[in-house]
């Protein structure tokens, strides 16, 4: 078996797997704070929200708070799944040592 083999193609770029990582420790983000948070311009995070949200790793809920939109993030039970497996293979291949 390939150190490789589970590594999730979807979460090779470092705002996606910014974007993943922010949403599996928090119940949902706002789409403000991760901008903040990883320092991106709009269009480049809606691009990778995009991505996540096709491959059905989050949900999006948008709401009007007074006149202004309000859209949340929250990552899904296949992305979460997903994520755990990348991570785990990301560990294994830092873990491995040569026989």
């Amino acid at each position: 078996m390939s150190l490789i083999q589970n590594i999730n193609k979807v979460f090779d770029h470092r705002i996606r797997l910014g974007i993943m990582s922010a949403l599996m420790v928090n119940e949902s983000v706002d789409f403000n704070t991760l901008k903040e948070l990883l320092a991106v311009t709009d269009g480049n995070l809606a691009s990778h929200i995009k991505a996540l949200e096709k491959a059905n790793y989050i949900t999006i809920t948008k709401q009007f708070i007074g006149k202004k939109t309000n859209t949340k993030y929250r990552v899904s039970e296949t992305g979460k799944k997903a994520f755990i497996k990348h991570v785990d293979a990301l560990e294994k291949i830092i873990n491995h040592k040569k026989r």
